[in-house]
């Protein structure tokens, strides 16, 4: 199955505030599926991402990075509301689940223990394993969200576990900088992966710093490895 590229509008784990600016860029690169945070801007700001991304022929994506319970019961009411195809992240698996029950959502949680903002992942790949394996049992899951990169042990180890054992499709998140990262993360067995903050800081390797050559670029690194 090829790997997915998801764009984030976002730097620092917070959606920019000039993210409309950039929907156009990356469907004019080729971007088909394009995300943001729940944090950085306003709902109404949200909503008109969301409407923008389906406009332009692709897939949206709602990401909770919010650290308390109900600020992410907002950000599920809100991924709702808006009606983004895809929740990525958050740990209150429970309440989320009751709230898109019935809507054509997919969600992907966060396994492990999340801390901080700029989001970090902490524990052991053994606790991050069963984390995990428990979070992919449940109906409703789609899949789970997952902060390799972001982990202080071995993120390849990490990754290959995880993906061994889980069955659903897992998206790694944060920190992917490189076309050595991408590939192994397609080595690893995943489903997709994000980049926001290299993109729109102009930090993908490339010889040209602006948005639409990174994602080019991004994306031509992804026809390679997918091929």
């Amino acid at each position: 199955m090829a790997l997915k590229f998801i764009f984030m509008l976002t730097r620092n784990d917070k959606t920019v505030e000039d993210a409309r600016d950039h929907i156009s860029t990356a469907l004019k690169a080729g971007v088909k599926h394009i995300g943001f945070k729940d944090v950085g801007v306003s709902f109404d700001t949200l909503n008109l991402l969301n409407e923008d991304i389906l406009k332009g022929g692709a897939t949206s994506y709602l990401e909770v990075v919010s650290l308390d319970k109900q600020s992410e019961v907002m950000s599920a009411k809100a991924a709702k509301e808006i009606g983004v195809n895809n929740l990525l992240g958050g740990t209150n698996v429970s309440e989320v689940l009751s709230l898109i029950k019935g809507w054509n959502i997919k969600y992907y949680p966060f396994p492990g223990k999340i801390v901080g903002h700029p989001s970090v992942l902490e524990g052991s790949i053994q606790e991050i394993v069963k984390s995990s394996k428990n979070l992919a049992s449940i109906d409703g899951v789609h899949g789970l969200d997952l902060l390799a990169y972001r982990h202080i042990d071995d993120p390849i180890k990490l990754m290959r576990a995880v993906t061994s054992l889980v069955k659903k499709p897992v998206i790694m998140a944060g920190s992917i900088s490189s076309k050595s990262r991408i590939q192994d993360v397609k080595n690893s067995g995943a489903y997709g992966f994000t980049i926001g903050t290299a993109a729109l800081a102009g930090d993908y390797y490339s010889k040209e710093q602006d948005l639409f050559s990174q994602l080019k670029v991004i994306l031509s690194d992804l026809r390679e490895v997918n091929s």
